[in-house]
């Protein structure tokens, strides 16, 4: 018993600096910071491809750090790949679950996939964190009202008419 009150303090303290150094952002490693800069330019210079390329190479350098997850999912939104794209928001979400730009991300990729429902659930959720004047509740918005985003056919075969059949 003689102990009690300087073992409550002591946790205390623990669990007030175990809270705060938790919610700090670290920086990157230094070279995951120059390829995370390279990613952003090519993506920048519409090099998705090359973008995807050197924030893949950033997170092999540096797993532990989150927003290449979110910067693998701008590319790959900006190729297209809104499924690819949330699964990296998700993977953001999961190590960090109040990131808003993953949420509003997550919620844009969804309109633009289709998925008009669940992204009304990510804006109402966003909404409740930030309100209705933060730029990642009008991002999901925009995203919304813009709707799906039409699949882009790269190659469609279309057959000749034939003139009729002939039989022997």
């Amino acid at each position: 018993m003689r102990f009690a009150p300087a073992a409550a303090a002591l946790s205390l303290a623990l669990a007030l600096t175990a809270s705060v150094s938790w919610g700090n952002e670290r920086d990157p490693a230094p070279r995951a910071g120059v390829l995370i800069a390279e990613g952003k330019s090519a993506l920048d210079a519409g090099d998705t491809q090359g973008a995807i390329d050197a924030f893949e190479a950033a997170l092999a350098v540096d797993p532990g750090y989150t927003p290449i997850f979110i910067h693998l999912a701008e590319a790959a939104r900006a190729d297209n790949l809104q499924g690819k794209a949330i699964r990296y928001y998700r993977e953001a979400l999961d190590r960090d679950p109040q990131n808003l730009v993953a949420m509003a991300g997550e919620g844009a990729a969804l309109a633009e996939k289709g998925a008009l429902e669940k992204a009304r659930e990510k804006l109402a959720a966003v909404q409740s964190l930030c309100g209705e004047t933060c730029p990642e509740t009008q991002a999901i918005e925009a995203a919304i009202a813009a709707g799906p985003r039409t699949p882009v056919m790269t190659a469609e075969a279309t057959l000749p008419e034939t003139q009729g059949v002939q039989t022997n």
